[in-house]
């Protein structure tokens, strides 16, 4: 048994003393670390991709963010909105109307109630275990369903 190891260890090193394996071996290691390296910097594009993306993301919104409210102070800025203001801080009206003050208890008496049909009601979800929501959620998900979360 022993000499049959010795043996198969002799062909080895006779196969690894030859200049031509030695030469290919290094060639092997070689283009391995290359492919590592390229592998590397790849990954590092990819990284620095997902960064600036998220960065054109975060610009996108901050623009929309200040067109609105420049929007909200042109309106801020416009007629209407003094109007509406002076109406509600301070109880003035155009010229010619006349202000007229309800008491609150009148106006809700001719306000009819809310029918029971109208009423949004909460519907209870039934307490399933976690596991079997855990596995109704997998099964939304690969099936492109929507969540019942939301």
């Amino acid at each position: 048994m022993m000499q049959k190891t010795k043996s198969i260890f002799d062909k080895y090193i006779k196969l690894l003393s030859d200049f031509r394996n030695i030469g290919l071996i290094i060639f092997v290691i070689l283009v391995l670390l290359v492919s590592w390296s390229i592998v590397g910097a790849i990954q590092t594009n990819y990284d620095l991709q997902k960064k600036i993306s998220k960065l054109e993301q975060e610009n996108t919104v901050a623009e929309l963010e200040n067109q609105n409210l420049k929007l909200k102070n042109e309106y801020y800025n416009s007629d209407e909105f003094l109007e509406l203001a002076a109406r509600r801080q301070f109880g003035m009206g155009a010229p010619g109307e006349k202000l007229m003050i309800v008491p609150k208890d009148l106006a809700l008496s001719k306000v009819s109630p809310i029918s029971p049909d109208l009423q949004v009601t909460k519907v209870q979800k039934p307490n399933k275990p976690k596991y079997q929501q855990n596995f109704e959620a997998w099964v939304n998900w690969f099936l492109h369903r929507p969540t019942s979360d939301n």
